[in-house]
């Protein structure tokens, strides 16, 4: 039972008397006692939500909170508007982040419903996404919405809880060391999964040691963990850890794992194995290998939760995917592999071999810069540029500054651009009916470009985070 926001509503409204007891703020003004939700951008919030003017490095909410009183019906400032008409409730904190986490940490104090915990380097949407498929089957579920997993979207999502859920699943993404800890801190989860370990945003973490480090931060506050067994680099980092261990994976030996895997364009069928619940098959919707190890991870927790194997499948195999995450199209006459949400080293490499898998007649990767790897990027997109060649892809389309240095290393043709909206003419001209396409590159490449438009159809989506 997906959360519908007409149902029990009224155990979704945050009081003006309960936002001032978790932040120690003061009302300057007003006469609204409750609200239906908060909101940090004042261009959609609603009539009855409280606004959070948040500071960022290029924006101040508090810049908008005239424009979002007049659309909602109230605001959490740090400093008092001018002119504020005394219909509409202000209250004034020291620091509005830090109130927003204080509302989260304690909506989420008054809830003794099951909080899972996403982690890891790749797949954490998509997986968050299959156990959120798996438990509305049957429950009322609050999930993190797209990836919205940060300490802004993460702890606005706890706060704007109807109140009537029985599970939550929540997505924890990271940057830098401290950054789990801190949501943690504001949700204190019962159960986590940790997808993998790899590089990414290795300019905020300074070496892949820190990333596991930091996503295993989750430790700290769990019960019970669920790894991914065929991470060995991630398994060697729990061996302090005192609480319940379950493993899933295809490789090594794991506690849930698929046999008998069929893999085809559309998606594909495995049998689906548990320690104590037996077996059962599943046909997946989403295409890709590393997404049948999603689906075990998500398994994993929900057979933990109680949950049982029908309804596992079911959750399963009515997911259809999550936007710019491996959706297979049509461009030019091309089978296209639209993987354009986020990149790193590793997602590049499995995004690959998903290139090679599905190929027809020739392959063409038209990659993107990798961002935020600081001083390893220049290795890591020469490293990926040498796996291109590996794989015999026929023709590189290297988009961005760095893809277009390494591309000097390809052993193939390689053509250069400097946007993706080049990127797309260089296609458009190249391209052949037959061919196999991959574009992916990191979120601030803009890959989606290179297939947008008219052209491009959509055959069926499937996930990948990175």
């Amino acid at each position: 039972m997906v959360r519908g926001v007409d149902h029990n509503k009224i155990m979704a409204m945050i009081s003006v008397e309960d936002i001032v007891k978790a932040t120690g703020g003061a009302v300057l003004c007003g006469g609204q006692q409750t609200f239906t939700g908060l909101s940090i951008d004042s261009r959609n919030i609603g009539s009855g939500e409280l606004f959070v003017a948040l500071r960022g490095e290029r924006f101040d909410g508090h810049d908008f909170v005239h424009d979002a009183l007049r659309k909602g019906s109230g605001a959490l400032v740090s400093a008092p508007p001018e002119g504020t008409g005394r219909e509409k409730t202000v209250i004034c904190v020291k620091d509005t982040l830090k109130a927003l986490h204080d509302i989260a940490r304690y909506r989420r104090s008054k809830k003794t419903v099951p909080v899972v915990s996403v982690t890891g380097t790749n797949g954490k949407t998509t997986t968050k996404e299959l156990i959120a498929s798996i438990l509305t089957q049957n429950h009322r579920v609050l999930k993190t919405s797209g990836n919205f997993n940060n300490h802004i979207g993460l702890p606005l999502c706890v706060s704007n809880m109807e109140g009537d859920e029985e599970f939550m699943v929540l997505e924890m993404g990271s940057n830098a060391r401290g950054d789990i800890k801190e949501l943690c801190e504001i949700v204190r989860p019962d159960i986590a999964v940790v997808t993998n370990v790899g590089q990414a945003h290795l300019e905020g973490f300074g070496s892949i040691e820190t990333v596991r480090d930091t996503d295993l931060e989750v430790l700290g506050y769990i019960k019970t963990v669920s790894l991914n067994a065929d991470d060995r680099f991630l398994m060697e980092g729990i061996n302090d850890f005192r609480g319940r261990v379950i493993t899933y994976g295809m490789e090594n030996k794991a506690d849930v794992c698929a046999k008998d895997i069929s893999l085809n364009e559309q998606g594909s069928r495995f049998l689906l194995t548990t320690p104590e619940k037996g077996e059962i098959e599943v046909r997946l919707r989403v295409s890709g290998r590393f997404n049948v190890l999603n689906a075990l991870a998500a398994a994993s927790i929900a057979c933990e939760l109680g949950i049982s194997l029908e309804e596992v499948r079911t959750g399963l195999e009515v997911f259809t995917g999550v936007p710019m995450r491996l959706e297979i199209r049509t461009f030019s006459g091309a089978l296209v592999i639209n993987d354009v949400y986020n990149a790193n080293p590793a997602s590049m490499e499995v995004a690959l071999r998903e290139l090679i898998r599905l190929k027809k007649q020739r392959t063409v990767a038209v990659l993107g810069d990798m961002l935020e790897l600081g001083p390893y990027s220049e290795e890591a997109h020469r490293n990926l540029v040498k796996k291109v060649s590996d794989l015999r892809i026929d023709i590189l389309i290297a988009v961005g500054p760095e893809m277009q240095k390494a591309s000097a290393g390809f052993s193939g043709k390689a053509y250069q651009a400097a946007s993706s909206v080049e990127a797309r003419s260089l296609l458009l001209g190249t391209v052949k009916e037959g061919d196999t396409v991959l574009i992916k590159g990191s979120r601030g490449m803009r890959m989606e470009q290179v297939v947008a438009g008219e052209e491009s159809t959509a055959v069926m989506e499937g996930g990948n985070d990175l």
